[in-house]
């Protein structure tokens, strides 16, 4: 199966999914230091995630301003996680892009099931069909907050 990808211009950003035209050492530096979810978190974990994810990113004149991954079979299931766009890019429809680009996938269209966490935005992903569990009591997790913390002391 080939799997499709996204490479797209929108009002002067580029949403791209080739890793070779993404800046992982921009998404660490930004997780680390800004994210609720992965306060410092060490780069080699965020380069192995992104190694083994579909990702896709948003570039502006070379610097990577937004980014989302998924984890993923590309057949059954995905786990969407990491999605940002740093402070000064918001307002202008570009997280709603990169969504909509990820979500008209075929691959990801035909997906059972696609998941996501999130603290607060839920209206954004709600407009791409997301919703609260319809069956939460079948579902369980091990969670460990925020694991990074004391990971080299």
């Amino acid at each position: 199966m080939q799997i499709q990808s996204i490479d797209m211009m929108f009002d002067g950003y580029r949403i791209t999914s080739n890793k070779t035209l993404l800046h992982v050492n921009q998404v660490h530096e930004w997780l680390s230091q800004k994210s609720y979810w992965a306060e410092n978190i060490p780069f080699d974990i965020v380069y192995n995630s992104f190694l083994h994810s579909f990702t896709v990113g948003i570039l502006k004149e070379g610097e990577q301003i937004g980014y989302a991954r998924l984890i993923t079979d590309y057949a059954v299931f995905g786990y969407l996680a990491d999605v940002y766009v740093k402070e000064e890019h918001r307002g202008k429809g570009l997280s709603k892009a990169m969504m909509q680009a990820i979500m008209d996938l075929d691959w990801v269209q035909g997906c059972r099931s696609v998941m996501l966490a999130t603290k607060d935005a839920h209206g954004l992903y709600r407009q791409y069909g997301f919703s609260e569990l319809q069956k939460p009591d079948r579902f369980m997790s091990v969670s460990k907050t925020n694991p990074y913390t004391n990971l080299n002391q």
